[in-house]
């Protein structure tokens, strides 16, 4: 799957690398809308009242955001998707890996860009920013663990990407994200709790349209 999402990449770059330069400026009052298709690989480590780690699946969905420039270097960055993940439990004091059934995360996202080149065909940027991130549909596997629940939190990001200028209005992006997200967990109403670090990385990659 990874590798799938590669190698889209390198051919949509390799199409908009063929096509002639044409200059648009990002300018104070723009609006960016992006599209961008994400991978958000979770890098997981948890804590357990039975011992053991969790692992939890990695996900490919849709994304979109919203960039508007307060002024020609400078945006506030908008970001909504929406992931779904399978969790498990793993060598734990029970012995064999076990289901702990799937979880849906909404983390609605703002950041503070800084674009080094807002009048280039290439315009790099990086960011910074803050989370709420909304677990919800908790689905227990059933069995032993019939109930399951995480808590809502912030967290944190940091953000690099490259816009390319197709023409005046639209742009190609590459975009990944590290981002740091906790959550305490509490199985059959608290007989089992976690405290689990996803903290995932989230690559992207999209097509913009400035209005």
């Amino acid at each position: 799957m990874r590798n799938t999402l590669l190698k889209s990449v390198s051919v949509a770059a390799l199409v908009i690398a063929s096509m002639s330069s044409v200059s648009l400026a990002k300018e104070a009052g723009d609006l960016l809308v992006r599209a961008r298709a994400i991978y958000v690989m979770p890098d997981e480590n948890a804590t357990t009242s039975i011992g053991g780690n969790v692992g939890i699946n990695n996900d490919i969905v849709p994304e979109l955001d919203f960039t508007y420039f307060v002024t020609d270097n400078v945006g506030i960055e908008l970001i909504l998707a929406t992931t779904k993940h399978h969790v498990t439990a793993v060598n734990t004091a029970l012995g064999a890996s076990a289901s702990l059934g799937t979880v849906m995360l909404l983390p609605p996202t703002l950041t503070l860009q800084y674009h080094f080149d807002p009048k280039g065909d290439l315009s790099p940027y990086l960011g910074a920013g803050i989370n709420y991130t909304f677990y919800y549909s908790e689905n227990a596997p059933g069995g032993t663990i019939s109930d399951i629940d995480y808590n809502d939190g912030f967290g944190f990001l940091l953000q690099a990407g490259l816009d390319y200028k197709i023409d005046e209005k639209w742009s190609f992006n590459v975009d990944v994200k590290r981002v740091w997200l906790n959550t305490d967990v509490k199985i059959n109403g608290g007989a089992v709790t976690a405290d689990v670090d996803i903290n995932p990385w989230i690559f992207g990659v999209g097509f913009g349209y400035t209005f």
